[in-house]
């Protein structure tokens, strides 16, 4: 099992949406090294929900339930798409803000490339995570 932090724009799509759905179609991924990192993706996987925007906190999870397919909705096969299970809320979410603050996430994607939507979650870093959203 990986883990990984997929991030959303509330404005457009909030983890609200995801509880209230339960499971969706994730897509709009176009940059190569996301893409790359979605056809990676297994079932059973489990991402770190990260809301962009004015907001930059973590805000619950997800699993990934299915494996990556070419967006039905679109005329590329390199464009795809995967679908996620609504996970838990996280009770205290993790501000980006906390994470920079954090020399341990010196080498973490989110802080090297912040504009990249999908990023995987190494072990120790997912481990960290878990016990700042625990408080």
């Amino acid at each position: 099992m990986a883990y990984w932090l997929m991030k959303t724009e509330p404005n457009e799509y909030s983890y609200d949406n995801l509880v209230n759905e339960g499971i969706t179609v994730w897509d709009g991924i176009s940059n190569a090294l996301a893409l790359k990192y979605l056809r990676t993706m297994k079932i059973g996987d489990t991402a770190l929900i990260y809301h962009t925007g004015k907001e930059r906190k973590i805000v619950g999870t997800a699993e990934i339930v299915s494996l990556p397919y070419p967006n039905p909705t679109l005329d590329d096969p390199k464009l795809l798409v995967i679908q996620v299970k609504v996970g838990n809320r996280i009770c205290n979410p993790i501000h980006l803000k906390q994470i920079k603050q954090d020399e341990y996430f010196a080498g973490f994607d989110l802080v090297k490339l912040p504009r990249l939507s999908i990023v995987p979650v190494s072990v120790p870093y997912w481990q960290r995570l878990q016990e700042m959203a625990n408080g």
